[in-house]
């Protein structure tokens, strides 16, 4: 079987996979930045003779409170900037595009897959089909399996 058009990265622009790629740099620089102070605390909670050391040199609990503080704050700035992503998707959601507006007929439907008028009506007659695609993303077979 082969892989789905999903699973094939070569198919998507050079804008998304960039895109992608920031995304999952910068996801993972939070999540390391959000780890280390936790990591640090825990070592100096279960008494390695390292951390304790390093926590006095840096100003022991009153540092480490300062260090928190910091921390909460971080996480709070996240917090309301995913919120403010969240409203403002939800009302661009909202927002009718001009093109959803627009009819499109069997005609053109058929053009734009350059698939036969005939296995369109078989397709929609089908409860259930398999679409087979080329290395190119592009339709080369329908196979309607069960009909209705």
């Amino acid at each position: 079987m082969k892989e789905y058009i999903i699973n094939a990265p070569q198919l998507q622009s050079l804008r998304k996979r960039i895109s992608a790629l920031l995304v999952w740099a910068v996801c993972w620089i939070m999540w390391i930045y959000l780890l280390v102070p936790l990591v640090t605390l825990s070592s100096w909670v279960l008494g390695d003779k390292n951390m304790i050391n390093e926590m006095r040199w840096f100003g022991g609990y009153k540092s480490l409170l300062e260090l928190m503080e910091i921390y909460v704050v971080t996480l709070l700035v996240m917090a309301a900037l995913w919120l403010c992503w969240v409203l403002y998707r939800t009302l661009r959601s909202r927002v009718m595009h001009p093109s959803a507006h627009k009819v499109v007929n069997d005609a053109e439907l058929c053009a734009f897959y350059q698939v036969k008028t005939g296995e369109l009506q078989q397709c929609r007659d089908a409860a259930m089909i398999t679409v087979y695609f080329d290395d190119h993303g592009h339709i080369v077979h329908l196979d309607p399996h069960i009909n209705r």
